[in-house]
């Protein structure tokens, strides 16, 4: 795991200029650092080395492959980089003459024989690679299939920059590009910036799965398309023809491939371990981990004083049961405020799942014993998890029937009871049910807001995925834009899917990289750790949409497959039990603790002068949340995380 970066073009200093953009994001690979430069001066690679594989100096970078074709900059790593290099031996006859074991160098020599595009096919891992081409005289840029590795690019000054973060870019000598209105209209749509947007014009993230090509002769007023390598949404259409029609050998063969792919990712030189929450998907990963390892698996959990949020006992009984090696940390909600401050800087753009909070939490703990640590994300993308997966079919079944503008007035209604009164609702029913919903009055007015506007499972389906329904009317300076100029244009639905996988498919290449893989990234970098996500293996993600949907969810069930593997190590008693995440009190922080804090961001001359939003709504939406007559926490922490981030990068504003 590494940072990367470079630019294309002439500058006063090159190797200053270089330098400082390596530096920014030192804290992606603390253990060396190394740079490039072109004959001519006009191309400059920089790299920051986490050292997992092969430590010693022959995985340094920048690396020329054996033939000296190709010059390459990388972060991450390629799960079956062993698979390359013996197929590679065998191509050659046994005559290549490795310099070392990393799978740098696999990557550097698989282009000599294979070229760019067949490389990255070949490809099993997360990855940002930039390779320049010294025949063809071309620079390209590529990121892994489904993004778990970041990559930025585009135009400083007339001249072309990448990198693994923001912070590098802005170090390019005369960065000041604009923040871009449509990526903030994106932005609070999805409390995240989706992907190719970036916060600043002129500048994009890199689509995953795809490569993009640059040449000398590249105009600063277009860039070529990027070129996909791989397609998720093909690869679900195509699987998703040929479905499983024995459930015992989906999950036998599914089974089979998370062995693989822990297997791979197990691979390190340096100490390894993983994230157990307690849930179905860290403990299954853990579970095959410790069930191939001789020695208890160092595992870390993240435990909070206020016990309405606290679940590490949970995964404390799991870590007794398996025997792994574990740790617990009890954080105060002293210690959880201390990190908002930080979230600016650690998020180079607007960033709004404050589960980053306990993620980044976590990381820190891990980062004390381990430098890999291995995570549970993606399972619920790929199983049916989410409630709205679960649940959304059922709800719609039963509020269609209800004339629409009758359902507007009883959700309007539902929206005028004040969150306590329906949390309290709850637990007095709760007394007399086994049914216990958590966060009961939040979720009613979620749907009831919703409600007010949806008239069509798939409108809901698509709508759940949202934050602001209509952001443009928020943002200054931007008229109503269509729907090409969001990423509801990515939540295309397959005619042969149902609603609800195409509600996952649609997550998967949207949420799943721009948000959760993101939080990930950036909270256990900001560490110097490695985080590897086993579910995402390509030949998961096949078998996974080779499953019919009631392979997936049973009687408002998700995830029933993983649930299934996981009894065979784990008692189901253990495990059983309703999903909360990774869940911490922002709503009540906002009203108490953080209130001043809030203030001082939502100050409606300071939101005036910044010139950015149309402060009615957002005052109107604070003082209702304050009194507690309402719950915006998603609405109003995405506005604050604007906020923070302007603050921390652009002071000047």
């Amino acid at each position: 795991m590494c940072g990367i970066t470079g630019f294309f073009g002439r500058v006063d200093d090159p190797l200053q200029t270089i330098n400082l953009m390596k530096g920014a994001i030192s804290h992606r690979g603390p253990d060396s650092s190394g740079y490039w430069i072109s004959e001519n001066n006009e191309l400059a690679f920089g790299h920051q080395r986490l050292a997992i594989i092969d430590t010693s100096v022959n995985g340094h970078q920048p690396m020329e492959s054996h033939s000296s074709r190709y010059v390459i900059v990388y972060n991450g790593e390629i799960y079956n980089h062993l698979d390359i290099r013996k197929e590679l031996n065998q191509l050659s006859n046994n005559s290549i003459k490795w310099i070392g074991s990393s799978d740098s160098e696999t990557l550097a020599v698989s282009l000599d024989f294979f070229g760019i595009e067949q490389t990255l096919k070949k490809c099993s891992g997360m990855f940002a690679i930039a390779i320049w081409d010294r025949h063809s005289k071309v620079l390209t840029l590529a990121r892994d299939k489904i993004g778990e590795k970041p990559l930025y690019y585009g135009w400083v000054n007339d001249k072309f920059v990448f990198g693994s973060e923001l912070k590098a870019i802005k170090e390019f000598p005369g960065f000041s590009n604009k923040i871009s209105r449509l990526a903030l209209v994106n932005y609070l749509h999805l409390n995240y910036v989706p992907t190719p947007l970036c916060i600043y014009d002129g500048i994009f993230k890199l689509t995953p799965g795809t490569f993009f090509e640059f040449n000398a002769n590249q105009s600063s007023n277009q860039l070529p398309d990027p070129q996909p390598y791989w397609s998720l949404r093909d690869t679900v259409k195509k699987n998703s023809l040929v479905p499983f029609d024995n459930e015992d050998i989906a999950i036998e063969e599914l089974e089979k491939n998370l062995e693989k792919s822990i297997a791979s990712q197990m691979l390190s030189d340096v100490p390894l371990g993983a994230f157990l929450s307690g849930g179905i998907d860290s403990s299954l990963i853990v579970s095959l981990m410790q069930k191939n390892s001789i020695e208890p698996i160092k595992t870390f959990t993240i435990g909070f004083q206020n016990k309405s949020y606290d679940e590490s006992s949970f995964a404390a009984d799991i870590s007794d049961y398996l025997g792994t090696d574990h740790t617990t940390v009890k954080i105060s909600d002293e210690d959880t405020l201390s990190v908002i401050p930080k979230l600016g800087l650690m998020y180079d753009e607007p960033f709004a799942d404050s589960s980053q909070i306990p993620t980044f939490l976590v990381a820190k703990e891990a980062k004390k014993n381990v430098t890999v640590a291995l995570s549970g994300d993606a399972g619920d993308e790929l199983f049916g998890g989410y409630n709205r997966y679960t649940h959304t079919r059922h709800v719609w079944n039963s509020i269609s029937k209800i004339p629409f503008s009758f359902r507007k007035k009883l959700a309007q209604f539902a929206l005028s009871i004040p969150i306590e009164k329906l949390d309290a609702g709850n637990s007095f029913y709760s007394k007399f049910s086994k049914n216990q919903i958590q966060h009961f009055g939040s979720r009613v007015h979620k749907l009831s807001e919703r409600l007010t506007r949806i008239n069509s499972l798939k409108e809901l389906c698509v709508d759940l995925a949202t934050n602001w329904a209509e952001p443009s009317s928020l943002v200054k300076g931007i008229k109503e834009i269509a729907d090409d100029d969001l990423v509801l244009s990515a939540y295309e639905f397959e005619p042969n899917l149902d609603d609800i996988s195409n509600m996952m498919l649609c997550d998967a290449i949207t949420y799943l990289p721009d948000d959760i893989l993101c939080k990930v990234d950036r909270a256990a970098m900001s560490v110097s750790l490695e985080a590897r996500v086993p579910f995402l293996d390509p030949d998961i993600i096949s078998t996974a949409w080779r499953m019919p949907l009631n392979f997936k969810i049973k009687n408002k069930v998700g995830k029933k497959p993983l649930r299934k593997i996981l009894s065979k190590y784990i008692p189901s008693s253990m495990i059983e039990r309703p999903k909360s995440g990774f869940a911490i009190p922002i709503g009540e922080w906002l009203r108490g603790p953080l209130q001043e804090w809030c203030e001082e961001l939502l100050d409606e001359r300071t939101l005036i002068n910044q010139g950015f939003f149309n402060i009615s709504p957002i005052i109107e939406m604070w003082n209702q949340h304050k009194s507690g007559k309402h719950d915006w926490t998603p609405k109003l922490w995405g506005i604050l995380m604007f906020q923070l981030w302007l603050k921390e990068h652009h002071p000047e504003i």
